[in-house]
């Protein structure tokens, strides 16, 4: 009689990851924060709640690992080059301008996408009314992509491209911030023209050259 193989529990385990990373997003896309709860995700995924349990301490947790995973997948086909700043460090070509164009690029496409713009807002929204929520999610999610560009606008200091005494942590909210504010509050479209001329302003400013 021949053996069975043994059941592949890594994959199993993995199946179970994802259907959870799922469940989740779309149950805060469509209920909201608050509403949602471990015993939601659980059963929407089809595992239990102490498979959840055994591996994040809390909703917030299981939010913050799918959120992560989400931005990961969506900015992927776009390839290294162009990846979204959540998954990548911005490119270094020499040109500064070329550099935070692409990277914005990248993430209007991912702000546009159906799977990202839903959990995305809900979060968004709930971390507004939520100060502990809002503290973590900008700790762990928004802060490190921000970093990325401080790292970019140092290298081109260290270039010449840049003033010295430019500080970039303030620099790069003069291109994230209407972007985010514009697709939080639909004041207008977003879409690569739009961040284009952000980065424009930002760089040359607003005086005749």
């Amino acid at each position: 009689m021949v053996p069975k193989p043994a059941p592949d529990v890594t994959r199993r385990s993995e199946k179970s990851r994802r259907a959870i990373y799922a469940a989740a997003l779309s149950l805060v896309a469509e209920v909201g924060y608050p509403k949602t709860t471990v015993e939601g995700i659980a059963a929407r995924a089809g595992v239990g709640k102490q498979t959840i349990y055994r591996w994040w301490s809390s909703k917030a947790d299981v939010l913050l690992e799918a959120f992560l995973d989400l931005a990961d997948q969506t900015a992927r086909p776009a390839g290294p080059e162009t990846a979204g700043p959540e998954t990548a460090g911005i490119p270094d070509t020499g040109d500064l301008a070329a550099d935070l164009k692409a990277v914005l690029r990248a993430t209007v496409d991912e702000l546009l996408d159906p799977r990202f713009d839903a959990p995305a807002r809900a979060l968004t929204a709930e971390g507004v009314v939520n100060e502990q929520l809002g503290r973590v999610f900008v700790a762990r999610l928004l802060e490190p992509q921000l970093q990325l560009y401080v790292a970019r606008l140092r290298s081109a200091q260290d270039a010449g491209h840049v003033r010295r005494d430019v500080d970039p942590r303030i620099a790069l909210e003069l291109f994230v911030s209407p972007l985010a504010q514009r697709w939080l509050q639909h004041t207008g479209p977003i879409t690569h023209d739009y961040t284009d001329t952000l980065v424009d302003y930002a760089l040359y400013g607003l005086a005749p050259r």
